[in-house]
């Protein structure tokens, strides 16, 4: 018999989570308001705490420990094909406040070129997440202004110091 789990025991850390046959899916890692974090092993995945049912030795869910892993790759792999399209050449990236910081100049596998004012910064992709109206990077606009002529000082001080032939 399966019966929907009190919120309360669902937010037990380290308690052992189930599928409907008594397989072990992963462990519940901690709860934040109605979701219940999972960790397969694998991935952590956020559950609503709705989702689970109360099983002979605690608490279980609808879906096998693989099952759970393919539904959080592919959530990941589409938050990433979301990213992808968001750092396309051409596009805006925002800050953290929602600011303008430039627009997107080139991207490659591993870093993402962005057109500043007049200059151009190179950002690794892991800089950036996907916003609601476009990539935002982890910093203010200044704070990317400031560090790209902090740069450029020092290449030119660096330049200038390299005897000439």
């Amino acid at each position: 018999m399966v019966r929907q789990l009190p919120p309360m025991l669902v937010s037990r850390a380290g308690a052992a989570v189930s599928d409907t046959t008594g397989a072990a899916v992963g462990t519940i890692e901690s709860v934040n308001g109605d979701l219940a974090v999972v960790s397969t092993g694998t991935n952590k995945v956020s559950v609503p705490v709705s989702s689970f049912g109360q099983g002979d030795k605690g608490p279980i869910l609808a879906m096998t420990r693989a099952q759970l892993d393919a539904a959080a790759s592919g959530a990941a792999a589409s938050e990433q094909a979301a990213l992808d399209a968001q750092l396309a050449p051409g596009s805006t990236v925002y800050d953290t406040n929602g600011a303008v910081v430039g627009k997107v100049d080139s991207k490659d596998a591993q870093f993402a070129t962005i057109a500043i004012d007049n200059q151009k910064v190179k950002l690794p992709l892991n800089a950036f997440a996907k916003g609601d109206t476009g990539a935002k990077v982890g910093m203010t606009a200044d704070q990317i202004k400031s560090a790209a002529a902090s740069a450029t000082q020092s290449a030119q001080a660096a330049s200038s110091a390299m005897p000439q032939n």
